[in-house]
């Protein structure tokens, strides 16, 4: 009797040995619990035409309007979140240049600023502020009719002018590409421009370059290319022109000039005006009036005579006007 007494309490020992701890158990249950509940998730999204996979597990999961289970917030908590672009600000990325201004750059408004024809810019720039409070104009063309006027000195010592009375922003952009002037005449050497980013070569903001001395910005031609034309009525730089009037207050363009070459027409088109430059001894009265002609009427903001040997109104075809300079 004694030794079926030991067996049973030993088969009852091992029977409880085997028999799994109270956190065991749970974890059995919770297991069981994920794979019914897969399974069925499994068997209704069958019937779903349209399911999001998860990329964590292979389980997959209604579109929220079409499930018939509650969303999931996870899914809801991303959806929701906002979408933040960092700008950075364009004039910390700008590249600075020393400039080397000579007197034979004819830049007045830097070199010698007490002399009439300094003086005379200054009230150029002012005519042009005061016309600013009846009209758009921040994207001034400065063009002429030929070659050897002086346009890209006008354009040079008009922004020098701007950037010394305002405490606005002022880019001047060499937009005559085929003979670049501006260039040379700040002494800032050969840099990549308005060409290298038309031609996609580079970033905006690494084409722009900022000049202490005379306060102001510059865009450099850059290297033109045989298409410069093409490159010009690309479309693109409709684009680069609208952002710039976003960075800038003033944007002075040195174009070619009107008559021999159709790369004017394209800036006139995007500019607010046209301040055509004439020179005194050069510009025939026939050359004149073509270039006149060639300008959009309501675009023409007015015309100057450069190398003028003296002030009088006579000397001034259309004001805001210049006084004299010898180029």
């Amino acid at each position: 009797m004694s030794r079926i007494f030991e067996a049973l309490q030993r088969s009852e020992a091992e029977r409880s040995s085997d028999l799994p701890s109270l956190e065991e158990a749970t974890e059995i249950l919770q297991r069981a619990e994920r794979r019914a509940a897969s399974r069925w998730q499994a068997a209704v999204l069958a019937e779903q035409p349209d399911v999001v996979k998860s990329a964590d597990d292979d389980v997959s999961f209604a579109l929220p309007e079409q499930s018939p289970v509650a969303e999931t917030p996870a899914i809801s908590a991303i959806a929701e979140l906002p979408q933040v672009e960092e700008r950075l600000d364009p004039f910390e990325q700008f590249q600075s240049l020393q400039v080397s201004i000579t007197p034979q750059s004819h830049l007045v408004s830097v070199t010698n600023r007490e002399t009439p024809a300094a003086e005379a810019f200054r009230l150029l720039g002012v005519r042009l502020r005061h016309l600013r409070r009846d009209r758009t104009l921040k994207k001034l063309v400065i063009t002429s009719t030929i070659p050897q006027e002086g346009k890209s000195m006008v354009a040079g010592n008009l922004a020098c002018t701007l950037a010394q009375k305002t405490q606005q922003k002022i880019l001047i952009l060499e937009g005559d590409v085929r003979r670049p002037t501006l260039s040379k005449m700040f002494g800032i050497g050969k840099n990549p421009g308005l060409c290298e980013w038309l031609e996609g070569e580079r970033r905006l903001e690494s084409g722009i370059y900022h000049l202490a001395e005379p306060g102001l910005w510059i865009m450099p031609a850059g290297r033109a290319p045989s298409n410069a034309l093409e490159l010009l009525q690309s479309g693109k730089l409709s684009k680069m022109m609208d952002q710039l009037t976003t960075w800038f207050d003033w944007i002075i363009i040195d174009s070619p000039p009107v008559l021999p070459l159709a790369d004017t027409s394209v800036w006139m088109r995007l500019a607010d005006g046209v301040l055509l430059t004439t020179r005194q001894g050069i510009t025939m009265k026939r050359q004149l009036q073509k270039g006149l002609d060639a300008i959009e009427p309501k675009k023409l903001i007015g015309a100057l005579v450069n190398s003028s040997k003296n002030a009088a109104d006579s000397d001034y075809y259309y004001g805001p006007s210049s006084g004299q300079h010898n180029d």
